[in-house]
């Protein structure tokens, strides 16, 4: 008989429900991976994963996820539904929920390994934008991304859910300041294009002239007030998306997968 899954009462329950907070996480070194699709990718790196909270459902759905857990060694752990969504703050929880460590490096750490795309999130804020840039990124073959400033934390679960798995994907890294990162990316030998709406170059006019083709770090602001002058100032460019409809604007991870797609095209090219 299998055993009796775990209820949100359980001490190891109540333990992995508290990394669903900030201090927690930093102090134990550990976050939460909420889905099936995050979780093969921190299987990807040996060592990485410490547990997987299930329900019996989830064990059957998705059974090719449970076959590598076990082969990792990693423990599978029973839980009931109300326990689940105890761990998980999903509208619709899909049942698996695992322990991992923390993922970031330094921002300087990122940028100094080179490569020849980057973006670097200035005050981001919202934990869906900063996942989706993430997901943008790695979609677009970057080679890491940067979160500075007053950005979330990236191990933020709205945030890890948002990068369905693209979190382990390619190298992350946090800095305290966006203009230390600006510096790190020019010492690394990036340009520095800044995403901006009244940028002096618009992303048409970047690709057709061949400035997309050199290796690039984008520059993105915060959602609501964007990048603030004196930080936009210190990029080789102020690049503005063309809208050429009614739209007021574009929201940030909109912009940044134009913007990142664009360069990675001119690169592929070029």
């Amino acid at each position: 008989m299998p055993p009796a899954p775990l209820t949100s009462g359980n001490a190891r329950v109540k333990a992995a429900r508290k990394l669903a907070r900030r201090a927690f996480r930093t102090d134990s070194g550990r976050f939460l991976v909420d889905g099936p699709k995050a979780l093969l990718g921190a299987l990807e790196q040996p060592h990485r994963l410490h547990e997987v909270f299930a329900t019996a459902e989830a064990a059957d759905r998705f059974p090719d996820l449970h076959r590598q857990v076990a082969a990792a060694d990693i423990p599978w752990i029973l839980v009931d539904e109300r326990a689940m969504g105890s761990l998980s703050d999903a509208v619709n929880p899909a049942g698996v929920v695992g322990v991992s460590e923390l993922v970031t490096l330094t921002g300087e750490e990122v940028l100094a390994a080179g490569g020849r795309l980057v973006a670097i999130c200035a005050d981001v804020r919202d934990p869906g934008n900063a996942g989706t840039v993430i997901r943008c990124a790695d979609a677009a073959g970057a080679d890491g991304v940067v979160l500075a400033g007053d950005s979330v934390d990236v191990h933020n679960p709205k945030t890890v859910r948002a990068t369905v798995g693209s979190l382990f994907h390619l190298p992350i890294g946090t800095t305290m300041s966006p203009a230390v990162a600006v510096a790190a990316a020019r010492e690394a030998g990036f340009q520095v294009l800044a995403a901006d709406g009244a940028g002096e170059l618009d992303l048409d006019r970047a690709a057709d002239s061949g400035v997309l083709a050199a290796p690039t770090a984008w520059l993105f602001g915060n959602e609501a007030w964007g990048l603030p002058d004196e930080l936009a100032e210190q990029a080789d460019h102020r690049v503005a998306i063309p809208i050429h409809g009614r739209a007021e604007s574009l929201n940030l991870s909109t912009a940044a997968a134009l913007c990142l797609y664009a360069s990675a095209r001119a690169q592929r090219l070029g």
